[in-house]
């Protein structure tokens, strides 16, 4: 796979040497099993993937370059390149403005924005409305775009599904950048609706065998369906795609549901009209991380840190899978730590920060799963390790890890 120009602040010697050893035994990625870092008191369970994704590294490359190659004009990204505070906070750093706030609000408006301008495409996309808002202006929206190659595999996906004459049904959260630009391909091609989860897959489904009355779909799913949606002849023919960060086996389980409720109707012989098999528009960094907590959570521990941004879709849903088996503390960086005794962390449930206490128990050794999203730096999960083994009786044994795992990071 292509390495990246990425900064070195954002690495870790001894998780690159990690992953670089665990790729080398597992070359066809079978084994789902943690790293297991013993410290004496402290057992670190370090999951088999984790962190940046190719996606996230060429977004990286390609935004600090625009920085770079264009040091007497205006730099603008759309919205946050990722949804990490601290790589975000870097290219702010650098000049680096934001147009948008994450959910779509105008932060700077688009007369202050003029064709000697540089603006970046953040990884997840964006609509077509505001490629052409931008090219009304005078810039070419795609000399520095970012957007995941994966995500761009989704808009290719739903089209040719337009294409055979069939509604795509979006699953992902309807606010999110990536489901917007999504909604946005989408809808130029097909009718288009976004369901946020099962239970709104299971309530699409009472309009797809007409169980409910059609009026009702425009206030069930207001906000999410293109304009003139029809329910009653829309709903004859679909295909699932997904926001590529959603829970790979939500996904699935609501393409499989979906696919039955149209077979009850159809019958096996008609079913490939009426409905369009979209198993690839799952992102291979988000199965294989949600593949690896579950891996990881086959083992014993006595918590799980998660380590990502507050607004990361893949994150949150590493911290699902970890909140269902133990205590689980979803953290922006080390910083969070606040003692060997109290812990800020992030409910998403809530969406509000909260404080715990008495976070680490009283065994010998504690048992620690540790995982980050894909839009998380190396550096950070290095970062909490250290910050953890400075409660304990030193970290000696770190220099002895980093000497073991040495070669494959050089």
């Amino acid at each position: 796979m292509k390495s990246f120009v990425v900064p070195a602040a954002y690495r870790s010697s001894l998780i690159t040497g990690i992953k670089q050893s665990r790729r080398h035994e597992d070359q066809l990625k079978k084994d789902f099993s943690p790293t297991r870092l013993d410290f004496g008191e402290v057992e670190i369970l370090l999951a088999r993937h984790f962190g940046f994704c190719y996606g996230v590294e060429n977004a990286i490359e390609i935004s600090f370059r625009a920085v770079e190659e264009n040091p007497d004009k205006r730099v603008y990204l759309l919205s946050e390149m990722i949804h990490n505070p601290l790589v975000n906070g870097d290219l702010a750093s650098r000049g680096v403005q934001f147009i948008l706030n994450t959910e779509g609000g105008q932060v700077i408006p688009w007369s202050a924005i003029n064709r000697d301008d540089i603006v970046i495409i953040p990884a997840f996309g964006t609509t077509l409305e505001i490629e052409q808002q931008l090219k009304s202006r005078g810039i070419e929206p795609l000399t520095y775009n970012t957007t995941c190659p994966f995500v761009e595999r989704v808009w290719n996906k739903a089209e040719s599904i337009g294409r055979k004459g069939h509604t795509v049904i979006v699953h992902g959260k309807p606010g999110h950048e990536e489901t917007r630009a999504t909604f946005s391909r989408s809808k130029s091609h097909a009718p288009t609706v976004v369901i946020r989860n099962m239970e709104e897959a299971i309530l699409l489904s009472r309009y797809i065998t007409k169980k409910q009355d059609p009026e009702l779909f425009y206030r069930d799913f207001a906000g999410q369906h293109s304009g003139g949606f029809d329910p009653v002849k829309d709903l004859e023919r679909v295909g699932v795609v997904n926001q590529t960060t959603m829970l790979a086996a939500e996904t699935q389980a609501i393409a499989d549901y979906i696919r039955r409720v149209m077979m009850d109707i159809y019958g096996l012989k008609e079913i490939a009209g009426h409905f369009s098999d979209t198993k690839d528009t799952l992102c291979y960094a988000t199965n294989d991380n949600q593949s690896a907590v579950i891996g990881m959570l086959g083992e014993q521990a006595d918590l799980a840190i998660v380590v990502g941004g507050y607004n990361s879709s893949n994150t949150s849903h590493l911290v699902e899978l970890c909140e269902g088996k133990l205590p689980t503390y979803f953290i922006s960086s080390a910083e969070k730590i606040l003692s060997s005794r109290e812990i800020l962390h992030w409910d998403f449930h809530n969406r509000k920060e909260n404080l715990t206490s008495h976070f680490l128990p009283e065994v010998n050794p504690v048992k620690i799963m540790l995982t980050s999203g894909a839009s998380c730096p190396d550096a950070l999960v290095e970062g909490v390790m250290r910050r953890v083994l400075n409660f304990y009786a030193g970290d000696k044994k770190w220099e002895t890890w980093i000497e073991k795992y040495r070669l494959h990071s050089s």
